[in-house]
């Protein structure tokens, strides 16, 4: 992403937080327009964690070759914990962005609720067709905050990079920290950014009950390890 000199982010000092007047992303990508959510109360710095969780779930499904359950899903207590332990003490907020089937908005009930009871603000979107994603109201929120001059440390989980590796980048680039949280296999722009601190999920404390059923080609045994497929040979072969 190329911006004109003008539209380069103007900083200054507050609260220990870059203070970000301007920023490319302030043009929400074209859609519904996402309602906003209040700032944290106060005037200091604070850490921002948005999760996006179908990504997670679809990264999650390609890293260990199947559909995730309730036993090999993210533990969101473990995730606050770590949220609020690298906060070092300042404010944190924490916003799961999800989308709604409408078929299936009963069962994704108590699951929402869930997260709310442990601290996380939830953006539900009504998924209605193939392009209903929720991208547009992360990107829309992290703008937001960005804007409010006192985000210090950003964390985004997310797998894919597309349509945040440059906003993300020109974050870091204002004085923000910022981290994306995924898998080695699948998050290789936040793997390779300079600018871009990556954390493994699973190398969060507790954030699984058990080890996922994985190999990672960055922490192979020196004796080699086997990958199993995760297709079939007579399907790839169209029999």
């Amino acid at each position: 992403m190329t911006e004109a000199a003008s539209d380069a982010p103007v900083l200054a000092e507050g609260n220990g937080a870059a203070v970000v007047d301007a920023h490319p992303t302030s043009p929400p990508v074209a859609g519904v327009r996402t309602p906003e959510y209040p700032l944290p109360q106060g005037d200091g710095p604070f850490d921002l964690l948005v999760w996006d969780a179908p990504n997670v779930d679809a990264t999650l499904a390609q890293v260990i070759g199947a559909k995730p359950t309730a036993a090999n899903r993210p533990r969101y207590d473990a995730i606050a914990r770590w949220l609020v332990q690298r906060a070092e003490g300042r404010d944190v907020e924490g916003a799961v962005f999800a989308n709604v089937p409408p078929a299936l908005a009963g069962q994704m009930r108590g699951w929402v609720e869930a997260i709310r009871g442990l601290g996380f603000a939830v953006f539900a979107r009504p998924k209605l067709g193939e392009g209903d994603d929720v991208d547009e109201a992360m990107l829309a929120h992290i703008h937001h905050r960005a804007r409010c001059g006192r985000l210090r440390r950003l964390v985004v989980a997310r797998g894919d990079g597309r349509n945040f590796l440059a906003p993300l980048e020109d974050l870091a680039r204002a004085g923000v920290q910022v981290t994306v949280l995924s898998f080695f296999e699948v998050a290789g722009y936040a793997a390779e950014s300079p600018l871009i601190e990556f954390v493994d999920l699973e190398e969060l404390p507790g954030a699984f009950l058990s080890p996922l059923d994985r190999i990672r080609l960055d922490a192979l045994p020196t004796g080699g390890a086997w990958l199993r497929p995760t297709g079939s040979l007579r399907e790839a072969a169209g029999g």
